[in-house]
């Protein structure tokens, strides 16, 4: 999937996360892409991205739901921009099976646009402190 407009990514990203549909997150990204995970597994390529994304939705991310916050587009050329966005998630399980309640985090996103539309080429996803 590509998007439209950058504008698009950060509703995209919730929509497919709440849905569990790591091939559809991993869509978002250049086939070449770097994701470092809420986890903090480091993905490199659309198809590293899918797998652990699956494997995170398996675990600790299973009843995971995930709202879109704040966000912020900073251009920083022609066809490229840098998006901080902050998402709020509920449904955490602990490794007990225990609800680890609600988490703020913040996934920062550099998206290029191309023939085809826009594609995240680099994102980090850190939980807030």
């Amino acid at each position: 999937m590509t998007l439209g407009s950058p504008e698009d990514f950060a509703r995209a990203f919730a929509a497919a996360w709440s849905r569990r549909e790591p091939e559809e997150i991993a869509d978002l990204f250049a086939p070449d892409a770097d994701l470092l995970t809420l986890t903090g597994a480091w993905a490199e390529g659309r198809d590293q991205i899918a797998e652990i994304l699956a494997q995170e939705m398996a675990g600790a991310f299973v009843r995971a739901r995930m709202v879109t916050g704040r966000g912020k587009i900073r251009s920083l050329a022609t066809g490229v921009v840098q998006i901080m966005q902050r998402y709020v998630l509920s449904g955490i399980v602990n490794e007990d099976g225990s609800d680890a309640g609600r988490v703020g985090a913040v996934l920062s996103a550099v998206l290029t646009e191309g023939e085809d539309g826009w594609r995240v080429v680099s994102a980090q996803f850190a939980a807030e402190v």
